[in-house]
């Protein structure tokens, strides 16, 4: 038996990252995923990945800024699987949003309001509306695990991508919010904050870790983090081995962190 054996898991940013390690490493476990990201042809090659080891599940591109995005994810897995068991939210843009969208990236008095509300709607409100539609569902049966995938820039003050922390930062204290009020409903609501970790998002700064030195400065352990480290604070607290998780808040940042 796996570690969320037939658990209907709705997984978003499914296509690439943290979102993609956890797709497939739910999949090996036992769980039937829906994968969802923006871009189809990421997705299909993850649930091609998916398939190839024995897992099942679907895939939906979705913008998931847009609120029907939302309802239209948790219509189609009920319609194909009856029920949700665990969300990962893990859908957001970091910093290589940064190189796609000039100017989102940056302290708060050099952010345009158009770029504040860009990066809010894809890391913020896009937390809050998956997880409200699939707390809707979770309330009908009674049960539900949610897994919002944060950061240490939620956590820590930084010099630069203000929107993005202060995005992060919500994020962690939606979770926290919904773990108070859901608890006695069967419902748990637990985060994970990744550090340094080496996928597509961080992409145009992984390079400092090639400096021994430098990458010391950044963390103790003195490397990134993989994606696959991250998904498995994702399982576990997805899982029913963290019953009596509620509200955590899970840092994996190789002690970055623990040295502010």
């Amino acid at each position: 038996m796996g570690r969320v054996q037939d658990k209907v898991t709705i997984i978003t940013g499914a296509g690439t990252g943290i979102g993609r390690a956890c797709f497939e490493l739910f999949a090996r476990e036992g769980a039937t995923v829906i994968g969802v990201s923006r871009t189809q042809s990421n997705l299909d090659a993850a649930l091609a990945a998916v398939r190839a080891a024995g897992g099942s599940g679907m895939v939906l591109a979705k913008d998931l800024s847009k609120p029907a995005s939302a309802d239209e994810i948790v219509a189609a897995t009920l319609h194909t699987y009856g029920r949700i068991d665990v969300l990962v939210h893990s859908a957001s843009v970091g910093w290589s949003w940064g190189d796609k969208s000039p100017g989102s990236m940056l302290p708060l008095a050099e952010t345009t309001p158009e770029k504040w509300r860009e990066v809010i709607g894809f890391n913020l409100d896009a937390a809050a509306f998956i997880n409200r539609v699939c707390l809707i569902q979770m309330l009908k049966q009674g049960h539900g695990s949610i897994v919002n995938v944060a950061s240490i820039s939620g956590l820590v003050g930084m010099p630069t991508a203000h929107t993005y922390c202060a995005a992060k930062g919500g994020v962690i204290n939606l979770t926290r919010s919904i773990s108070t009020a859901y608890a006695k409903d069967g419902i748990r609501a637990n985060a994970v904050c990744p550090g340094y970790t080496d996928t597509p998002m961080i992409a145009p700064v992984m390079g400092l870790f090639d400096d021994n030195a430098v990458a010391t400065q950044l963390t103790p352990m003195a490397r990134a983090g993989t994606p696959l480290e991250m998904a498995y604070g994702c399982l576990y607290l997805g899982s029913d081995e963290a019953s009596y998780c509620n509200g955590t808040i899970l840092i994996i940042d190789g002690g970055t962190t623990a040295r502010q």
